[in-house]
């Protein structure tokens, strides 16, 4: 049954890949329609989020950050399609690293990096990074449940040096890497919501108290990895750039969870710069502390 499913799919996403920008955008466009006033795919969601942690602002307020999150979350979903058959070339037109001089530092420092980020502006595009390294690339991702469609994300990655892995994969993969001597790059996506089982620092995150995920820092410091913050801004529509702003070249000079809270700082701080870019379809305030609330 994942194998129909693939088959009747994928020709639609490999024609809409091959479609040129500007009618791949009209195709947003119409998407972007369908979506907000048709579907409403998790407009309540999205609604009850942006009233969470923009309490200051009016109704008029926030149904502008809503509209444009939407227009832009339409944005990205094609250009994740564009992504099948986009060449390097043009991808690195669009998506451009910044300050280089950054890369080429932490590369000098002969260590393996911890890049982290948050889902924010274009971090699928994000995969292009690669291709300014010299370092191998890991990137944390679930798995899909439909293994051709898992395959083809892993096949797309790889076009630009990077390598999806699961959580429970990551410690042995760098190792390994660490073993042969081969330096890697591993990205996190760094501000999800983890299942109750693995709730162990809670951080105030846009005004509330949420859980957070640790894995990068605590592998940072199992390895004496360095920690970069990966700043993602959307310069226009369809172009972005990227900076790498460093956390901690050496992790095991900061205490427990200090890390992850500059993290957190600093994606918080951007998101409050342009809201519409960050993705208020997921569910990260969830397991929110209410008023008053002890952190269990």
């Amino acid at each position: 049954m994942q194998l129909v499913g693939y088959i009747l799919i994928y020709p639609i996403l490999f024609l809409t890949s091959l479609l040129p920008f500007r009618l791949l955008y009209f195709v947003s466009d119409c998407v972007f329609v369908v979506m907000y006033y048709g579907v409403g795919y998790r407009k309540k969601v999205v609604t009850q989020n942006l009233k969470l942690v923009f309490p200051e602002k009016s109704e008029a307020d926030i149904s502008s950050i809503r509209k444009k999150f939407y227009r832009h979350m339409c944005d990205m979903f094609l250009e994740m399609i564009k992504s099948i058959t986009i060449s390097e070339k043009q991808l690195v037109k669009r998506f451009i690293i910044k300050n280089t001089e950054e890369v080429r530092r932490l590369e000098a420092l002969n260590k393996s990096v911890v890049v982290m980020y948050g889902h924010y502006a274009s971090y699928e595009w994000s995969v292009v990074v690669g291709h300014y390294l010299d370092y191998k690339g890991y990137a944390i991702y679930k798995p899909i449940k439909n293994k051709n469609f898992d395959n083809l994300v892993k096949r797309i990655r790889s076009k630009y040096n990077v390598f999806l892995i699961s959580s429970k994969e990551a410690v042995s993969k760098i190792v390994e890497s660490e073993t042969q001597n081969i330096r890697s790059v591993t990205a996190f996506l760094s501000d999800q919501s983890p299942k109750s089982s693995k709730r162990q620092h809670w951080v105030d995150f846009m005004g509330v108290k949420v859980p957070c995920f640790t894995g990068a820092e605590v592998l940072a410091k199992k390895l004496n990895l360095s920690v970069s913050f990966l700043k993602i801004s959307k310069v226009k529509r369809g172009y972005y750039e990227a900076e790498f702003e460093p956390l901690a070249d050496d992790p095991t000079q900061f205490p427990d969870y200090e890390i992850t809270d500059k993290f957190t700082k600093v994606l918080e701080a951007q998101i409050r710069e342009a809201p519409e870019y960050y993705l208020w379809t997921h569910k990260r305030w969830k397991h929110r502390l209410k008023k008053g609330e002890a952190i269990p």
